[in-house]
């Protein structure tokens, strides 16, 4: 536990973001760059000498993830026998931002960033595994970029926990420890689902789910097909990967937008 304006290296602590069952993050003053940073601590608990080799691969394979909606990792490495990581810091994570209305084209707009970052990680044969709004981080620039790719499956493999990922975004394949591309797919549909109605589908995922009426509303009939696609058990019925998903985003992506201005004009004639 790092206490606020303690020196930490070259980094001062600002204050504590988060806790976790994984890792502290901190916000912090890089005095060297002058820039503010995040400091994500693993708990001591998690490495131990038969860990340190897999949490290194994964943080590699984090920084071999190059993308604009992927949040990239400055540094990594030992301070003071703590393991940390440093990566830019975001002015919101998503999870507050939808406690607030969101439009349909900033829903549509973060939705697009995160399959475009999804899909460039597919494409790698990199599943993420724990995608859920409080891994997605917005920045200055309305950015969106996706965090903890690789930490995630490394917290999984070192937990003593019966299951992986976060269970309100878990989908039934990976609950039931076979976790695939379509398993992201599955995260992202509800995602997307709880940015429209601000209410996740409860299990077990039966369609048509709670408050779709509410999803209906904003969206076309393309548009309603897609979320049921995205958010279908059956894994054989769903977008096999985000790649594919993703295109199908961006066949109806003119038309959820489109939609949407007639619905406002409708709106603002009545």
């Amino acid at each position: 536990m790092l206490r606020a304006r303690q020196k930490f290296d070259k980094y001062r602590i600002v204050r504590r973001l988060a806790e976790g069952g994984f890792a502290y993050v901190y916000e912090a003053h890089d005095t060297i760059e002058d820039i503010r940073v995040a400091l994500k601590i693993p708990r001591p608990s998690l490495i131990g000498p038969s860990a340190i080799g897999d949490f290194k691969n994964e943080v590699r394979l984090m920084a071999r993830l190059d993308h604009p909606n992927i949040l990239h990792i400055k540094n990594a490495g030992w301070i003071q026998d703590y393991f940390v990581i440093v990566t830019p810091l975001a002015s919101q994570v998503l999870v507050d931002r939808m406690c607030h209305r969101m439009s349909v084209p900033t829903i549509v707009g973060f939705m697009g960033q995160m399959l475009a970052a999804l899909d460039h990680a597919h494409q790698r044969n990199i599943i993420h595994c724990d995608l859920k709004p409080d891994n997605l981080l917005i920045f200055t620039d309305n950015r969106l970029r996706v965090a903890d790719f690789g930490i995630a499956k490394f917290a999984q493999r070192t937990l003593s926990a019966t299951r992986s990922g976060t269970l309100g975004y878990l989908s039934p394949e990976q609950a039931m420890g076979r976790p695939r591309k379509a398993s992201d797919v599955f995260s992202l549909g509800l995602i997307f689902y709880e940015m429209l109605t601000k209410q996740l589908p409860e299990w077990p995922f039966d369609w048509p789910p709670r408050r779709l009426s509410v999803a209906k509303g904003k969206l076309p009939p393309a548009g309603v097909e897609f979320l049921r696609k995205s958010i279908e058990v059956d894994v054989r019925r769903r977008f096999p990967d985000a790649t594919e998903m993703n295109r199908a985003f961006q066949r109806i992506r003119p038309a959820l937008l489109s939609w949407d201005t007639r619905r406002r004009k409708r709106t603002t004639r009545s």
